[in-house]
This record gives C-alpha cells, sequence and structure tokens, in this order.
C-alpha cells in the first residue's frame, strides 16, 4: 500500500512540475514578445523622430512657403477689344521684389532715356514691362500723346489709348490724394518732373501703358496714376518732344504730337539689389500687392 501511494505522489508531483514548467515557459514567452514590440516601437519612434528633425515632414510648408504668389494678371477680352494682342503673360512667382531695375526707351528724338523701375514699391509692373521688352512689344511703336499734365504718354501699339496685352494686373504705389484742397504751397508735387506711372483705361487695369512727366504735376483730386520709377538721364530728351507742338487725334483732342515720337527700341536690364535691404530679390512677397481688377475690354 504504501508503494502504491508513493508512486501516486510521484506522479502528481511529476504532473504538478510540468504544469509550472509550461506555466514558467509561458511568462517567458511573453516577456520576450513584450520585450520585442518595445524594441520596435523604440525604433520606430528614434526613425521617425530623425525624420522629422531632417523635415522629411516640412515637404507641404516648404512648397507653400517657397514660390509665394507676388502678381496677378488678369485676361483682358480680345474679341471684345481688337488693340489688344496675345503675348503671353509673366511669371506669377520668384519675381524680384527688392532693388531697382534699369529700363531704357530709345527713341527717334536723341539720346536714350534711362529708367530706373523701382522693384519694391512696383515689382508687377516691372515684372509686365520686363516681360513685354522681352517680346519686343513696345519697340517701333509711337508716344501718341503729350498730356495736360504735363507728360508723354507712350505704349499703346495701336495709338488709340485702348491698346496693350491681353491682360492687366493691379494698381501698386498710387500716391496719397491731399488732405487739403487746394494744396499749400509748400506742398511737394504729387508726380514731380522725371516721375514714370502707369496709366491705363478704366483707372487700375494697368498692362503696357505708362507716363513719363516732363514737368511737375500736382492733382488736388484722388491720384490715378500708380508710380514706378523715375528718369535718372535723358530729361532733357523727354522735356524737348513735351515742348512739341500737338494736333487733334482721332478722338478730336489736341494731344497728338505734330511729328511722330517712335519708340525704336525698349529694353529692361537685370536687377539691381539694394544694398541697403538683406533680402535676396528672387520672391519675397511685396507689400503693395492688392486685389486684382476684373476682367474688362479696355486696356492701359
Amino acid at each position: 500500500m504504501a508503494s502504491s501511494r508513493d508512486r501516486q505522489r510521484k506522479l502528481a508531483r511529476a504532473k504538478l512540475d510540468r504544469q509550472m514548467a509550461r506555466r514558467a515557459a509561458a511568462v517567458k514567452r511573453r516577456r520576450q514578445i513584450r520585450a520585442g514590440v518595445g524594441t520596435a516601437l523604440i525604433l520606430v519612434l528614434v526613425v521617425v523622430g530623425s525624420a522629422w528633425a531632417l523635415g522629411a515632414f516640412d515637404r507641404e510648408t516648404s512648397e507653400d512657403t517657397a514660390s509665394p504668389e507676388i502678381c496677378l494678371w488678369t485676361p483682358q477680352n480680345t474679341q471684345g477689344n481688337s488693340n489688344l494682342k496675345e503675348v503671353g503673360e509673366p511669371a506669377t512667382t520668384g519675381l524680384p521684389t527688392t532693388g531697382t531695375r534699369p529700363m531704357t526707351v530709345t527713341t527717334n528724338q536723341g539720346a536714350p532715356i534711362n529708367i530706373e523701375l523701382d522693384l519694391a514699391k512696383a515689382p508687377c509692373a516691372a515684372a509686365s514691362i520686363a516681360h513685354l521688352a522681352s517680346q519686343s512689344f513696345y519697340d517701333n511703336t509711337n508716344c501718341h500723346e503729350i498730356t495736360a499734365e504735363g507728360a508723354l504718354r507712350c505704349g499703346d501699339p495701336s495709338g488709340t489709348g485702348l491698346g496693350g496685352p491681353a491682360y492687366s494686373f493691379h494698381s501698386e504705389n498710387v500716391p496719397t490724394p491731399p488732405e487739403s484742397s487746394p494744396a499749400p504751397p509748400s506742398e511737394p508735387p504729387t508726380y514731380p518732373k522725371g516721375t514714370v506711372a502707369m496709366i491705363s483705361n478704366p483707372p487700375g487695369a494697368n498692362s503696357s501703358q505708362f507716363l513719363i512727366f516732363f514737368k511737375d504735376f500736382t492733382t488736388h483730386d484722388d491720384p490715378a496714376y500708380p508710380i514706378i520709377g523715375r528718369v535718372t538721364g535723358g530729361l532733357d530728351v523727354v522735356e524737348k518732344i513735351g515742348a512739341l507742338p500737338t494736333v487733334d487725334n482721332e478722338a478730336g483732342q489736341k494731344v497728338k504730337p505734330e511729328n511722330d515720337v517712335v519708340i525704336q527700341s525698349l529694353t529692361v536690364g537685370e536687377p539691381v539689389l539694394d544694398p541697403a535691404s538683406p533680402t535676396d530679390p528672387t520672391g519675397t512677397p511685396s507689400p503693395a500687392v492688392s486685389d486684382s481688377p476684373e476682367a474688362s475690354p479696355n486696356a492701359g
């Protein structure tokens, strides 16, 4: 009997040992699995953290800020205005917005007229004129008016005041209207002699036409011409042209030069960085940019 009981105890003991061994093995496997998952999670966190530090998740932000739109070009209705020409559109991004850009207007009236375009205050006007100059848009066209304000009006191949490219853009750098009317004698002119400004019809839908003032002009109304630059050489030529006699144009206005004033060539040079500005002129947004006007069959 004792022998039988001993065998039962041994069998029970052996069974208990096997159960304990299986439980220990299960615990060990669970620990190994947990350790493996923890290691994998740590590895994933390390990889993600490294990628974030290297900017892998900044692509969308970089794309949004690398090339902001500086200028908006509004298509014009060429069917409603046969004086408009299809010459493509300038770029909207990557345009210089600091410093200046040289422009040279060579006419049949004497030495070239040198102009400095203001890239900080009128980046879109400068971009438009540079684009049109690259298409020879202005070459062999007439400056068709000597205005009553004392300016030479150029840039319309049709000579009607309605011509231009098949796009327009908003006004930049329009002078501040006078606080009182009439202005006090000591107030500087709205458009000093040598000022270069855009002119459009209707106002605000600028394209190719511009004014070169050969005398000071002061207005007591809201100024209509956005200033884009100034004459740096050849102002005497502009004054000479301004002294030419005028005859009636097709609308019966006595503003057409009696002798044709022909732009033989108009060229725009490379941007010149303002030494006082730390910004590289390759696409910084300009505070002068505003909403684009609605499309119009007219041009300027």
